[in-house]
């Protein structure tokens, strides 16, 4: 099995960094892939550099990262899926080690969210938790087709099991239903990306969103939806919308969370990643995000 980095790896914990795949597609409402998305991530790792300017020197500077076997999809139907995953999640949420999960649909959120009231961090109290979610999409629909528990209702699913805040950023693709919940709901903040980064926007909105991200409190999970960067480097993921984050900006919105100071981020997933015969863009700028979801761990543990 190919490892993250393409690293030999000592399957005896303990382990400081955790990749967990969890290649997750029942609910795909346009284009298929991403159950081999963790994948073409994970071989694509094998190409990314492995110096990073934040820590100066090469990852993974002597930290312990174990790449898991992916979770097993042999599975018959939704309700199975998602027991399955939480199942397969809850025992890297011990706060033992850093977990980064690889999609795979963003509905696998809801089962890592319940999986999450194990942590110590959160001792079954969801309402101390802040999800940060980088994406196109709100997620915040009361069905999909039909379906309650799909990628396109992730989010207000989360919320319905008591997750406390979530911070979005990047949106760009909602309906009128999720607008209205977004202006209704106090738990949520949402920043467009309309109001971020088109050439209508205001420079001072993303200064004022890296100043909220940077004075969170408390446990804090990031969910980055691929199709939260730009169609343009992401073009095989489900939904590629156009008008999202730069690499720059994705790069600078993690740094600042792991930055924050009154807060401790206690995992990842990296979703809805895909690939496609025509390039390896996609499943690239996924590798590269987790790379700088790991460095910035590595960072924040060797400065205690």
């Amino acid at each position: 099995m190919k490892t993250f980095f393409g690293l030999e790896e000592n399957s005896d914990g303990p382990f400081d960094i955790v990749i967990l795949p969890i290649p997750y597609e029942m609910t795909t409402s346009y284009r298929e892939g991403t159950e081999y998305g963790p994948e073409a991530c994970i071989n694509a790792s094998s190409q990314v550099e492995l110096y990073d300017n934040l820590l100066d020197q090469n990852l993974p500077c002597e930290f312990k990262i174990h790449t898991s076997k992916p979770w097993n999809n042999n599975v018959s139907s939704l309700k199975e899926a998602l027991a399955s995953i939480r199942e397969f999640a809850s025992p890297w949420m011990n706060g033992e080690q850093f977990p980064i999960f690889l999609g795979g649909e963003h509905g696998m959120l809801l089962p890592l969210v319940e999986g999450m009231k194990e942590h110590p961090r959160i001792d079954n109290k969801l309402e101390n938790l802040t999800i940060v979610q980088i994406d196109a999409h709100a997620d915040l629909r009361d069905e999909l087709n039909g379906e309650k528990y799909s990628h396109g209702t992730v989010i207000r699913r989360c919320l319905d099991a008591g997750v406390g805040r979530v911070i979005q950023i990047g949106i760009r693709a909602y309906s009128s239903e999720e607008k209205e919940i977004i202006q209704k709901d106090e738990r949520i903040k949402t920043w467009f990306a309309q109001d971020l980064i088109s050439i209508n926007s205001n420079s001072s909105n993303w200064i004022k969103m890296i100043d909220e991200i940077s004075n969170i409190s408390g446990s804090v999970w990031l969910s980055f939806d691929i199709d939260g960067l730009d169609g343009l480097l992401v073009p095989a993921t489900g939904t590629p919308v156009p008008g999202g984050l730069s690499y720059w900006g994705a790069n600078q919105i993690i740094e600042s969370l792991f930055n924050a100071k009154k807060a401790k981020v206690i995992g990842a997933d990296i979703n809805e990643i895909a690939t496609s015969r025509d390039t390896n863009l996609t499943e690239f700028s996924a590798a590269l995000i987790a790379t700088k979801i790991l460095a910035c761990h590595i960072a924040n543990e060797k400065s205690k």
